[in-house]
């Protein structure tokens, strides 16, 4: 019998995804003097003199792991190893890696074990994300987990190596991503945190976004998202060497702890272990749910990920909904009038601390004025007329803002963003009727090849502007000739050359992971993919309404055409029921209730539903050991779980699939 799964749903689980062609196959080329003059002229442009953030990413330093390195269980590769990004310690930035970006790569080696001020510390560099801790009058206050158990575990033991052994007593989630939740197993346990022996914070609506954002489109959020991290890209001045936000994506067991208070007033004040908190939720700008805290014995300030030290996204290039920028803003700005006069040390989720009054005060503003300037000036050109490419290419920040390191798109850039403003007021369509309704891209290309003259007048032409460094016009003209033929290995490899030279002049990482790993790809093919990135933890937090949804999304219409079938799910732990109906070629469902006219009824437990979704367990073996009860029509069940399609995360990205979709 078919089983269902739920598989590929969380992207952050991309950095544990293993792949058969080994990063080493790709060939990668050197900067052309086209390249290696625009980072020439970059340089010149930006206040390298200002060295500020290198003392503030160093203030503090206690101690460190040898080589930043955290092994893996038994054979298994390393979850966590700085060495190969030593490179990053040379004097002058490599030709092949813009300027301004090295600089940010080298900020985000800084790693280890520092002391932010009295009783609060954090581990930074042993993950994308950062660890705090706040010492109480009796046991730790930690913010935030990394990724992964085993980077978590990692940090904690690091802090024990030079502070009091004390126990954790709260464990505060800042928001919804997995990097700031993945690690929680590696922190406290599952029973400490269900009998209340350690508070599990968090902002309202959490465990809904923590899931819900990477399930229903998780498999392509995954596939894209190792575009954005550069994920199987190898660590070297001509591949990967930063995300911008961090240095990368730990590769460990993500996990999740479910939260027992929740801060659900837009303002909350907590007093933990002797320390008072005071909780502000921002929903709706980095994250769905999110929050930041002000200590006001400490005069600090977390602002969670909504402050740090660069343009961070209005659009994730991974894929995910639009934040508001001007929302964004405006929690910037409230909590530079509510905590601005009594703020002495400003700290994140990622990136290093700042200290001084003035300091942060200026660059809240910078970063309040950063999001608000996105959000007014690409509005004020969409009523004018101009569409969202002709908005990214016109936009330009002002000297203020262009001149300040942490206003820079090292994660996100000025270009997306204002794509994102963009869509979210006015969507996909330019109100362009020749663009309402355009062919499919492999069919698209094949006329636009054939309109110019064939592929090897165009690959001539394309050869000539590649010499005189147009590689923007090069990547998406080679782009047209993979789609109309993905066979042309000269396109390929010129398309793969131009896009090399893209990723080399890139100031965004994200930009430059994508550029480099679409090279990598041209040139070797798609990834295939051996392992699941399924996990137990986190399907936990998956209500069964959303996981029903998760098979509507699966359903194969076509295969599924005509049909009309009726289950009754009842869980037998939950209490709760559920008519699931197969009809006109959509999978609904309705909770509450079962149907006299059902064609089978399933009884069991969410363990064992959880089980048979993560393909630990089938149906028919559920039965036989009575965890699993049918009645009705077993092979009505069958024929329903054959109809769904099963998501693989390694599909095409720069060329066409070569399997036709249904």
């Amino acid at each position: 019998m078919s089983r269902p799964s739920i598989t590929s749903m969380f992207v952050a689980a991309c950095a544990a995804l293993a792949f058969t062609n080994a990063a080493a196959l790709a060939q990668s080329g050197d900067a052309t003097p086209a390249t290696r003059a625009a980072n020439e002229a970059f340089a010149k442009a930006l206040p390298l003199a200002d060295r500020a953030d290198f003392d503030d990413a160093r203030r503090g330093f206690i101690a460190t792991l040898p080589d930043g390195l955290i092994a893996g269980e038994g054979s298994a590769p390393p979850v966590w190893n700085l060495k190969p990004y030593e490179f990053l310690n040379a004097d002058q930035p490599s030709a092949t890696v813009n300027p301004s970006l090295w600089r940010q790569a080298q900020l985000n080696l800084a790693n280890g074990l520092f002391q932010v001020a009295e009783r609060v510390y954090q581990i930074r560099g042993f993950d994308v994300a950062n660890l705090t801790i706040v010492e109480g009058d009796t046991g730790l206050i930690v913010t935030d987990t990394t990724l992964s158990v085993q980077t978590a575990k990692a940090a904690l033991d690091l802090y024990y190596q030079h502070r009091p052994r004390k126990p954790i007593v709260a464990l505060i989630y800042s928001h919804s991503h997995a990097d700031h939740f993945g690690g929680a197993r590696g922190l406290i346990s599952e029973a400490d945190a269900a009998s209340g022996k350690v508070k599990v914070i968090a902002p309202d609506g959490f465990m809904e976004h923590a899931v819900a954002e990477n399930v229903i489109a998780g498999n392509a959020m995954s596939r894209r998202a190792q575009f954005q991290f550069g994920t199987p890209l190898p660590i070297n001045d001509r591949a990967q060497v930063d995300t911008g936000l961090g240095k990368a994506l730990a590769n460990g067991t993500i996990s999740l702890i479910a939260p027992n208070d929740l801060i659900r007033q837009p303002y909350e004040t907590r007093n933990i272990d002797g320390v008072a908190i005071e909780f502000h939720l921002v929903p709706g700008s980095e994250a769905p749910s999110e929050m930041i805290m002000y200590f006001p014995q400490f005069k600090l300030l977390n602002m969670a990920e909504d402050a740090t030290h660069n343009m961070h996204n209005l659009y994730t290039i991974r894929g995910a909904e639009i934040r508001d920028g001007r929302l964004w803003s405006k929690y910037i700005a409230e909590a530079i009038e509510r905590y601005g006069d009594n703020t002495e040390i400003v700290i994140a989720q990622h990136h290093w601390p700042i200290w001084g009054n003035a300091r942060i005060v200026g660059f809240l503003k910078k970063q309040r004025d950063l999001y608000k300037f996105i959000h007014d000036q690409t509005v004020r050109l969409l009523n004018q007329g101009l569409t969202s490419t002709e908005i990214a290419e016109q936009l330009k920040l002002p000297p203020s803002l262009a001149g300040d390191w942490a206003s820079r798109g090292y994660y996100g850039t000025l270009s997306h963003n204002a794509k994102a403003v963009y869509q979210f007021y006015l969507g996909w369509y330019d109100a362009n009727p020749a663009d309402l309704n355009p062919l499919p891209r492999a069919e698209s290309a094949k006329k636009q090849v054939e309109y110019m003259g064939g592929a090897a007048a165009v690959l001539q032409r394309a050869r000539d502007d590649y010499k005189a460094g147009q590689y923007r016009w090069v990547a998406s003209v080679m782009s047209q000739l993979v789609f109309a033929d993905p066979t042309n290995k000269e396109a390929r490899a010129l398309g793969a050359d131009a896009l090399e030279q893209l990723g080399y002049q890139s100031e965004a990482a994200t930009w430059r992971n994508a550029y480099l790993l679409g090279a990598q790809e041209l040139r070797n093919g798609a990834p295939k993919a051996t392992a699941s990135t399924a996990n137990a933890d986190l399907l936990k937090g998956v209500s069964i309404d959303l996981a029903f949804d998760f098979l509507g999304v699966r359903l194969n219409a076509a295969k599924a055409e005509g049909k009309h079938i009726v289950v009754n799910w009842t869980f037998s732990d939950l209490k709760q029921t559920y008519v699931m109906n197969l009809e006109n070629s959509a999978l609904t469902h309705s909770a509450g209730k079962l149907s006299d006219d059902a064609d089978v009824s399933v009884t069991l437990s969410r363990a064992t539903f959880d089980a048979i979704s993560l393909k630990q367990r089938t149906f028919l073996g559920a039965i036989a050991t009575g965890d699993l009860w049918l009645t009705g029509n077993p092979l009505r069940l069958r024929e329903l779980f054959g109809l769904f399609d099963e998501f693989t995360p390694d599909f095409e990205v720069v060329e066409p699939k070569k399997a036709s979709v249904e």
